[in-house]
Parts: structure tokens; sequence; C-alpha cells
């Protein structure tokens, strides 16, 4: 099935499985999904009655970010599917933008830079990666960690407030609401990108009061369910070599290793 999946994958935006199923059960089908090249960073929802901690970490550990559990309501279904299509398209978008980029940004030695908004966020993202030996991972990465650091940085928007917000799908809205309210219109983030050999090193640091970042490292069976909360577990488990925080979690670093 995957294999024959390979020729269409560049249509294919999500995969929804069943945990129990006849002849392969759900878990083969992602491992066989996740050793595709063109299908490794596919979303994949994984429906089940198994919904046990230990069950669910390993599905979290082989690649299944998004969760629902049986039986289920057909509101927390489609929620999970629009939230796993959108994470789709746009991982897409960007990785696409960040091949069109220009190629000078490879010869980058050191850089700089000062910016507010999401959008801003995302032309860095797609800028930046171009330096990489990577451009299609390093792309996802960085730009989850630039939106976190201006929406739950500098904006103060919580983990809570974000839930209600995507149930209410106001999220863009408050942001460019915050972004306008003397209280947060003077923060930036600051990220900065150096070349080390064939290394590249990312900090980013934003003017947030940080947050209990040691959590949000790995994707936790009670979050698995939830239609946010994953973008820093995958930007360390799929984008980078490395990626730590730092002090109060307003700071942090990311590394990626250039091909040997």
């Amino acid at each position: 099935m995957v294999r024959r999946a390979g020729t269409t994958c560049r249509k294919i935006r999500n995969a929804l499985l069943d945990r129990m199923m006849p002849r392969m059960d759900g878990m083969e089908v992602l491992a066989r999904i996740k050793r595709h090249p063109s299908l490794k960073a596919l979303p994949v929802i994984m429906q089940t009655a198994m919904s046990a901690p230990d069950d669910v970490r390993e599905g979290l550990e082989a690649g299944a970010y998004y969760y629902l559990t049986k039986p289920f309501q057909r509101k927390m279904l489609l929620a999970i599917v629009k939230t796993a299509v959108a994470d789709s398209l746009g991982h897409r978008a960007l990785q696409e933008k960040a091949r069109r980029a220009m190629g000078s940004f490879a010869l980058m030695q050191r850089g700089v830079y000062h910016f507010r908004t999401l959008r801003e966020g995302q032309l860095l993202a797609t800028l930046l990666a171009r330096c990489s030996s990577d451009p299609d991972g390093v792309v996802l990465g960085l730009a989850e960690l630039l939106a976190n650091a201006v929406e739950h940085g500098n904006l103060g928007i919580t983990y809570q407030e974000k839930t209600r917000l995507l149930e209410e799908d106001s999220l863009l809205q408050e942001v460019e609401r915050r972004l306008d309210h003397a209280d947060y219109r003077d923060k930036k983030v600051v990220l900065e990108v150096e070349r080390h050999g064939a290394d590249l090193h990312y900090r980013i640091e934003d003017q947030g009061e940080g947050f209990d970042w040691r959590k949000y490292l790995e994707i936790s069976p009670e979050r698995a369910f939830h239609t946010h909360g994953r973008g820093i577990a995958m930007s360390r488990k799929l984008c980078f070599d490395s990626l730590e925080y730092v002090g109060k979690g307003n700071e942090v670093r990311a590394v990626k290793k250039g091909r040997s």
C-alpha cells in the first residue's frame, strides 16, 4: 500500500489509521509510512480504543502525533482532521517557499534578525532554511519555534487560551489584536544564525515571561488528543539534531548538522 502511494504521495494530506486492524495493525502501517522518504512527514491520526498512557506513548514515539479515542464525537473528529490537514498544507507551503528562496543565503556565515509578526517569522524561516543542507526539515522547525516566540512569548497567549481560540477559529484575529496593543507592539523576537563548519546554530529569544518548557520537549499522552502543542516536540525530533531551552524558557537554541 505504501509503495503504491509513493507515486501520488504529493496529493496525500494526512492518514487516518485504526490501531487494531486485521492482517496488519495500525502500528505496522505507521512504521511503513514513516520509513517512506516522501511520506515520513505525513500527519498521521491514530484512532484507537487503547488510550492507556503507555499505548499512546508508543504511538507518539512512532510518529502518530494526532490521536482520537474511540468512541469519539463528530466535532472532535472534524477538529483533529482540520488541524492535521491545515498542518500538512502549511508545512508543504513552507517547504515550497524554502525551495524557491534565494540561494545566496547558503553562503551566509552569520546573521541577526529582529521581527514582530507571524508573517515576518515565516518569511525568515523560508529564507534561512536555505542555509541548511536540509531546507525541508529546517523550515518546519524554524517556523514552529518562531511562531511560539511570537504567540506564547511576546504576546503572552497561554496554552489554554490557544485551545479556546482554535476552537473559536479566532487565533489569527487575537494575534493581530495583541500585535497592535500598546502592551505588546514594541516587543520583538531576536533570531541569530551562525555557521560552525558544516553545522548551523540557531538562537531564538523573545521578550516574554518564559514558560515551563520541559513538558513540551515530548508530546505527552495527556496532550496527544489536543489540537495543538506538538510544535516543539516535532521540531526537536524531526527538524534539528539538538534543541534546548535556556533559563526561564524565553530563549531556545537549535543545531542542524551539515551533511558529511
